[in-house]
């Protein structure tokens, strides 16, 4: 396993994190709480430190996981967690994966926090994002001063935003890069689905004091190489939530990467992992682990060859040309386009591919 630190921090994690969505939320199939513990220790002995969480998946199952994974030896593991959904007000909300309200109000912020706390069994919370940010909350200056206020009284090390839950939120983004200094941020990116991820990427790496986490790093498992156009998924599972002919369309995709792990003693989700670690912004990542195989995988790909340069220009090249599959744009939801704003922001990647002329302004 190999380390990064976050800029500004002495906040040190692993390059391969451990998302706790999967064994808490049921979106990735059923765990007990013994068998989750042995995954999350699993996990440990492979070297991995960051151990992502946020207090409404499984309404505060996620916490209560790591914090019975690693009692006794909190020194070892990095917390991040997030809040923002108000589960506790909301509780018969949830739909299926729709999104439950937000609470942005100071003291629900502060009381989410203390609750976390709780479940984690820990004096204080490494990292803490607000979960799933939105325009309101990137302009509410009380948000962050909350947080603010919590890392002064010791609750918490450091503070972030996350955005989702699907692709999008441009300027939400680079708000939170360039105006709220954020220390990271937690975004949706990988080789099939490059934009908006890859714009935050560079705009961090320009900033120089934000630490990018990423989610969503194999598109769904498309690019772990197992699906075919015959694929089903379980009435429960996430990917169905996707429409078809993101599965037809991305196994024809998937057929012009081959050169990424054809006899290169590597697999294609491990290639995927070393794509976004390329960038030295991209400080963690965190791929849905939900079986021991999986894991072992993705953990055995930090210390592969790093990708060429070569590699990366192909890549870059294909999608300049969508992998050579016509399909309609994306619709991206969050500001997508400001009133007022430089198009520069959307339209200065342009020549790396991404479809930003004609989806700019969908969602916003």
């Amino acid at each position: 396993m190999k380390y990064r630190t976050y800029p500004g921090t002495d906040l040190t994690v692993s390059e391969l994190g451990f998302g706790v969505w999967t064994l808490a939320a049921g979106w990735w199939g059923e765990w007990t709480d013994a068998d989750a513990v042995a995954m999350l220790h699993r996990a440990h002995d492979l070297g991995v430190t960051l151990y992502d969480s946020g207090d409404s998946y499984g309404n505060g199952r996620a916490d209560e996981l790591v914090g019975k994974a690693f009692a006794g030896r909190r020194d070892q593991v990095v917390i991040a967690t997030k809040v923002g959904y108000d589960f506790y007000n909301n509780p018969d909300v949830r739909r299926g994966q729709q999104e439950i309200p937000h609470n942005e109000d100071p003291a629900y912020i502060r009381f989410a926090v203390e609750q976390s706390l709780k479940r984690f069994g820990t004096d204080v919370l490494d990292l803490v994002a607000y979960h799933n940010v939105k325009a309101p909350q990137v302009a509410n200056d009380e948000v962050w001063e909350t947080f603010e206020r919590l890392v002064e009284e010791g609750k918490i090390r450091h503070w972030g935003g996350a955005l989702g839950p699907s692709n999008g939120f441009l300027f939400e983004g680079l708000d939170l890069i360039r105006k709220r200094h954020v220390k990271s941020l937690q975004i949706i990116d990988n080789i099939l689905e490059p934009f908006p991820g890859q714009i935050f990427t560079r705009a961090a790496e320009e900033a120089g004091d934000v630490g990018i986490m990423v989610r969503v790093t194999h598109s769904s498992g498309m690019l772990e190489g197992h699906y075919t156009a015959d694929t089903e998924f379980d009435k429960n599972d996430h990917r169905r939530h996707r429409p078809r002919s993101w599965l037809v369309n991305g196994v024809q995709k998937m057929e012009t990467l081959r050169f990424l792990h054809e006899g290169r003693g590597q697999t294609i989700g491990q290639a995927a992992l070393k794509w976004l670690l390329a960038s030295p912004a991209v400080v963690t990542t965190l791929p849905n682990i939900y079986n021991a195989e999986q894991l072992e995988e993705f953990a055995g790909a930090i210390d592969k060859p790093d990708l060429t340069a070569d590699d990366m220009r192909r890549i870059a090249e294909l999608q300049r040309t969508n992998f050579g599959v016509h399909e309609e744009h994306m619709r991206y939801k969050g500001t997508m386009l400001r009133e007022g704003e430089p198009l520069a922001p959307i339209y200065r990647y342009e020549d790396d591919g991404f479809p930003v002329t004609e989806t700019a302004g969908a969602g916003a």
